[in-house]
């Protein structure tokens, strides 16, 4: 069932003569790849639906994806998971609240919160020492800093984490409501578990997914899911946010990705994830056990994530990403059966390089100077990371996408920063700073 789709290719059959954008009219663009989906390229008028106005065919194709992921309501996003996430904190907070923020969280949740006026109290994770990364929110330390801030009505994690690390966010909603707050979900990761059968997002209040990071839809499709919110207030918040000619190739991707999900996609997606778990079994890499893992989330581990990177990039084979002690591989249903058979030969060849990874847990949370809405909108300067101790970052020092950051916006660069920075290998030669700020001598 693909109601928007359906929708908008019964408007493109009548072959209308359009007088309205886009410029194309359908009919032409001069990418010769691009040329079929131009009549399907269209704007909002009666046939084909407004998606901040609400009503057909988006209230339909929108509610079957809410059904799927056992939320009330949905709306698709074409600006990425970091629209969503804009869109779910100004939901849920006013200028000058305190929201509980994983530290891990990605970038756009801290440039949220700079835009609104929000301050953060930050979340530790705790490390796995023997896999190198940080671990599931623990649900004591959320229960403490509530405890210890009752202003908190807003919480903000990361589930799945880059590494595929799943949090239990039926306990955290439990306990959040608990002390009545709201939790946000950043899934980006995440939107290929309903599928596999998993309840990863139970009792969450907002939820944010990339669709177009595990599932066949079109890049920067993403998808906002809410419980217990107005509808209207989400379309209106989202649209402060989100373009106001939001893409309907876009949105008929999502559309139709559910569907093909729905059915032969489900078979082919426990594929990826029998495969998955094969790899793991076989060579070096995060593994079930203590850690509940993405299923389809293969992240080897290494003595020199980057040189195993280089090796398997020499054989035309890119994975996701690396740091210094790990490489990240996003398997899904779109992954073929040789094509994995392939990257098993590859690492077959390169199992030297597999093995325990040395990264080290960051240094303890460094001192902050000014608020993330004074450095976001300070004058910067830019500078190498062995002439920045003592200056206030302008932006995150972090050492991988989308690694925790070992200095956040607004934070003091101090000596045991940059020691750890140089232990682990990172020199970068254009560090924001702010140009026109001095941390307090008492901030050292």
């Amino acid at each position: 069932m693909t109601p928007l789709y359906d929708a908008i290719r019964a408007y493109a059959h009548r072959h209308p003569t359009r007088f309205h954008m886009p410029g194309h009219k359908g009919n032409f663009l001069p990418v010769p790849e691009l040329q079929s989906i131009a009549p399907l390229d269209v704007t909002e008028i009666d046939p084909t639906g407004d998606l901040f106005s609400g009503g057909e065919p988006f209230d339909t194709a929108q509610r079957l994806w809410a059904e799927r992921f056992g939320m009330e309501d949905c709306l698709f996003l074409t600006g990425g998971s970091t629209l969503g996430l804009h869109a779910a904190l100004a939901l849920f907070c006013r200028p000058g609240d305190q929201v509980l923020m994983d530290r891990g969280c990605h970038r756009a949740v801290y440039n949220a919160l700079a835009l609104l006026d929000l301050e953060p109290v930050y979340l530790p994770r705790p490390w796995l020492e023997g896999e190198g990364i940080a671990g599931p929110i623990c649900p004591q330390d959320v229960e403490n800093l509530l405890v210890s801030h009752p202003n908190i009505k807003t919480i903000c994690i990361t589930s799945p984490t880059y590494s595929g690390v799943l949090s239990d966010v039926a306990k955290l909603s439990h306990l959040i409501h608990a002390h009545g707050g709201k939790l946000i979900v950043d899934g980006a990761h995440g939107a290929h578990l309903p599928f596999l059968g998993m309840d990863a997002f139970s009792g969450c209040d907002a939820l944010i997914c990339s669709a177009h990071k595990t599932l066949p839809a079109l890049g920067q499709t993403a998808l906002l899911f809410t419980n217990g919110a107005d509808p209207r207030r989400v379309r209106q918040m989202t649209s402060v946010f989100g373009s106001s000619s939001p893409s309907y190739p876009m949105m008929i991707s999502l559309d139709c990705a559910r569907d093909y999900l729905e059915g032969a996609g489900t078979e082919e997606y426990r594929r990826a994830a029998k495969r998955t778990a094969a790899l793991r079994s076989a060579f070096p890499s995060l593994r079930e056990g203590t850690l509940r893992l993405d299923p389809t989330r293969l992240t080897l581990t290494s003595p020199d994530g980057h040189a195993l990177a280089r090796a398997l990039e020499g054989e035309n084979i890119w994975p996701e990403m690396a740091d210094s002690g790990h490489v990240v591989l996003i398997l899904t249903a779109q992954d073929s059966d040789q094509d994995l058979a392939r990257l098993e030969r590859a690492l077959e060849r390169h199992r030297a390089l597999l093995g325990a990874p040395p990264i080290l847990p960051a240094p303890p949370l460094p001192k902050p100077a000014c608020s993330l809405r004074e450095a976001l909108f300070a004058s910067v300067e830019r500078l190498p990371l062995q002439d920045c101790l003592g200056r206030v970052a302008a932006g995150q020092l972090a050492p991988y996408p989308p690694g925790v950051p070992v200095v956040a916006p607004g934070e003091v660069i101090g000596e045991k920063e940059l020691a750890y920075l140089k232990e682990i290998g990172y020199n970068n030669l254009d560090v924001p700073v702010i140009a026109d700020v001095t941390p307090k001598r008492e901030l050292f």
